[in-house]
């Protein structure tokens, strides 16, 4: 194998995983740092943020309380931890850009095109779920137990206490609301489909509201907020899977009806192999007027000047096919002696890619995948190309 060779070869060979870890290490190390960036400039203000977080139960507290602080370092650790968690709320699309960016190479074209769309979607609708916490949640829980206190019971809550429960209650909204992401992925991945979570619609209404009981604190009010988005948002996910699989099974019935089209018509595909241009029918190559395999030695061959006619054309079965096969392996055997006879031979890379074009006619895909990596490592410049395009033609297909 030629150097030049060994190097186009190079871009289909696997990375070494220390590569990997390396890469993982870097992109881990620059989530870090703009954590950190987040996180020095938030600190400053981090009992501003504090009371703008505790602004909705410090308005339903009775008149002459306030929170407490129980613990001697709460003052401070408190907002340092608050601090802390929204400069990680604030830098999570960067971090999720970042493991994007580190598998997206190992992904193929159709999956890139659907899964950073989800990525984005999954973020904002976590932010979503937070401000949905906010805004509508917090209001009416801390309404129903500020009021619920029995008589002679002063309302004093702990700020340590009171940060541990709005950043559950912040998670597992921003979790409930990934549900559509989770729908279409489960869908897409073929789990399941939106037919048959369409028929567990009851099973699934029950467990929204047991999990709402175990992400939420112990009161039905905040059990139902949860509960009643989180069906809410399995709705709507069922509604974008249905209409994926539409789209899918649309894009699947136009490839079907183009390759029809493809084999019924009479022009030969564009190959990497020229067909042989003296022959109207012949073993080295294909039928200017129609697509007969190379080597195909069938039927006979219609005059040079009349063209066969593309309503007429009947395709093989299995059996004739193979029956077909044998001749022309045998025939290109007889060839082989012939040339080792005369002295000159065929080019066995151009062979090669003839015989991956038979195989792609009898769908055996993986042998033809074998004969195109021989190419790869035998070829010249312009075999190498033709066996790339036909692979990546296989990966999308």
């Amino acid at each position: 194998m030629t150097k030049k060779n060994q190097q186009a070869d190079l871009p289909l060979q696997e990375q070494p995983f220390v590569s990997h870890l390396l890469e993982l290490r870097d992109r881990l190390l620059r989530a870090v740092v703009v954590v950190a960036v987040f996180f020095v400039i938030l600190f400053p203000f981090a009992n501003d943020i504090y009371i703008w977080v505790a602004t909705p139960l410090m308005v339903h507290l009775p008149a002459g309380t306030s929170m407490i602080a129980t613990e001697v370092a709460s003052p401070f650790l408190t907002p340092f931890k608050l601090s802390l968690v929204a400069a990680l709320f604030l830098a999570m699309p960067f971090i999720l850009y970042q493991l994007w960016a580190f598998v997206a190479p190992g992904l193929y074209k159709h999956e890139k095109r659907l899964i950073a769309p989800l990525v984005a979607s999954s973020t904002v609708l976590f932010y979503l779920g937070m401000v949905f916490a906010y805004y509508v949640v917090f209001p009416l829980v801390f309404a129903f137990l500020t009021s619920a206190a029995p008589e002679g019971v002063t309302v004093a809550t702990d700020i340590s206490k009171y940060l541990d429960f709005i950043l559950t209650l912040f998670f597992a909204f921003g979790l409930a609301f990934e549900i559509p992401i989770a729908t279409i992925i489960l869908v897409w991945m073929g789990v399941t489909t939106p037919d048959k979570l369409a028929e567990k619609r009851p099973y699934i209404i029950v467990g929204v509201f047991l999990l709402g009981m175990l992400l939420t604190p112990p009161d039905v009010i905040s059990q139902t907020l949860l509960a009643l988005p989180m069906w809410i948002l399995f709705e709507m996910g069922l509604l974008f899977s249905r209409g994926f699989v539409r789209r899918r099974e649309q894009a699947r019935a136009v490839k079907e009806e183009e390759s029809e089209a493809n084999s019924g018509t009479q022009d030969p595909s564009p190959g990497p192999v020229a067909p042989a241009p003296a022959a109207a029918t012949g073993s080295d190559g294909w039928h200017p007027e129609s697509e007969v395999i190379p080597g195909f030695d069938g039927d006979p061959s219609p005059a040079a000047d009349q063209p066969i006619d593309p309503d007429r054309f009947v395709p093989l079965t299995e059996e004739e096919l193979d029956a077909e096969l044998d001749i022309i392996e045998s025939e290109e055997a007889d060839e082989e002696d012939e040339e080792d006879e005369g002295g000159e031979g065929v080019d066995p890379v151009e062979e090669k890619l003839r015989q991956v074009q038979v195989l792609r006619e009898r769908e055996d895909l993986a042998r033809a995948r074998d004969l195109l990596y021989e190419v790869l490592a035998q070829g010249n410049d312009d075999q190498i190309a033709v066996a790339r395009n036909i692979l990546q033609q296989l990966d999308e297909a």
